[in-house]
């Protein structure tokens, strides 16, 4: 285990919207091996801490002090899983009595198996169909990390939620339509699809193509609904 302080990227006290029914804390990890097109945290890629953030210690110290307060703690980034004390701070929280939420790409499969026993609920970002990931995450490889990934949280029992960012410059409806069978097949029950959001985000083509209203397609929608147990689709 690392004994350098964990890299801390941010904080959001409450949220209502980061765990599907839960009010929790959100702690946002410093540093992203990847480099969505479509990122709107560019500047929790890097792994310098951000400034005006309460040091781990601080943070967990404020945390019991929410007791009865907050439902939990979702640990973000970034890559949440980045971070090489990840288990030992989920450890911590889960000490101070909250339920702990994790979102993650998943590019850390081994960090992952190691944190899964402790998590309560994960939101995972599927990028791309996975042998088409490095056209949206830049990085050759990306998708195999992320295809293991999601077999571990599968075989977990974890409860859990898939989501695609979607943008037309990214994935046609046709790309979709696999994808949302591909997930289907290996057994996501829960999925989402939420629309690009240009605030933040640096890739000049992405934000210079307005958003259309036929896109996905009314079908599409229809059709990806029609394979999963739970379905939204969320605007930007």
């Amino acid at each position: 285990m690392s004994s350098a302080p964990p890299r801390l990227g941010g904080l959001i006290p409450f949220s209502s919207c980061d765990w599907p029914g839960q009010l929790a804390a959100v702690v946002f990890i410093a540093g992203c091996p990847w480099r969505c097109r479509y990122c709107h945290n560019p500047h929790l890629q890097s792994r310098e801490e951000q400034g005006g953030i309460p040091p781990w210690p601080d943070l967990l110290a404020w945390l019991a002090t929410r007791r009865g307060l907050l439902d939990g703690v979702v640990f973000s980034g970034g890559e949440a899983l980045i971070e090489p004390r990840l288990p030992e701070m989920i450890a911590a929280v889960k000490a101070l009595g909250f339920a702990v939420a994790l979102h993650t790409g998943g590019g850390y499969p081994a960090r992952l198996k190691a944190c899964l026993p402790m998590l309560d609920w994960v939101g995972f970002d599927v990028k791309a169909l996975f042998a088409d990931y490095a056209k949206v995450t830049g990085v050759a490889g990306s998708g195999a990390a992320a295809r293991q990934s999601l077999s571990l949280l599968l075989d977990s029992g974890v409860a859990f939620e898939c989501r695609t960012t979607i943008h037309a410059g990214l994935l046609s409806d046709a790309d979709l339509l696999a994808l949302s069978t591909e997930l289907a097949a290996l057994g996501v029950q829960d999925y989402a699809l939420q629309h690009f959001r240009p605030h933040g985000c640096h890739d000049a083509a992405l934000c210079s193509q307005p958003h259309s209203a036929d896109y996905p397609l009314p079908s599409t929608v229809q059709q990806v609904e029609s394979r999963f147990r739970t379905f939204a689709l969320r605007q930007a």
